[in-house]
């Protein structure tokens, strides 16, 4: 098992992991969090509300890098608590499975999903968020939505990157007409 000190010493600097991102495909998860009500039926959705690197707001699934030697209900659990706090009490499952692999290539039109620094591949997750949520890091918001809400083309719009798509799949994985 991995100690925290191994994966230290795996992180890459910046410049090495802009060399590794122009040869390799890097390995993602995605959190769609939900508030569920008692018969287990989603009834919210959390977004966040970013600033994006080129200035404009842009709503946001959870997501990021898996570091190495990570198992994958980790990094989860890792990207809901740095981006929704330390108490939202995530509900992963011990196996966690995707709802969809989403693959984001820096060549627009390849697929659905884009992302200029790199070819990706994200493993894609609904979680249920049973405690307090707060928008943390660099979020602007944490806002819940209903399922319809959620859907709208408004929303969409304010995605950017192919996470508008994601929410809509996930949404539909979730038996919610579009």
């Amino acid at each position: 098992m991995a100690t925290e000190l191994d994966r230290q010493h795996a992180w890459l600097t910046h410049e090495e992991l802009g060399e590794v991102r122009g040869r390799v495909p890097i390995l993602y998860v995605v959190a769609v969090p939900v508030r569920v009500d008692a018969n287990g039926a989603v009834n919210r959705v959390g977004l966040l509300l970013r600033v994006s690197d080129t200035g404009t707001m842009e709503r946001e699934l959870v997501a990021g890098r898996v570091l190495y030697h990570e198992r994958i209900r980790d990094a989860l659990l890792r990207h809901l608590e740095k981006d929704l706090g330390a108490v939202a009490l995530p509900q992963v499952p011990a196996s966690p499975t995707p709802f969809t692999v989403a693959e984001f290539f820096p060549t627009p039109g390849v697929t659905a999903f884009h992302d200029p620094r790199q070819h990706a591949v994200a493993l894609c997750f609904i979680v249920p968020v049973a405690g307090d949520t707060a928008p943390q890091q660099d979020s602007l918001e944490l806002a819940w939505l209903t399922p319809h809400e959620a859907a709208s083309t408004d929303v969409a719009a304010e995605m950017a990157g192919g996470h508008g798509a994601l929410l809509r799949q996930a949404l539909a994985h979730l038996g919610h007409a579009l």
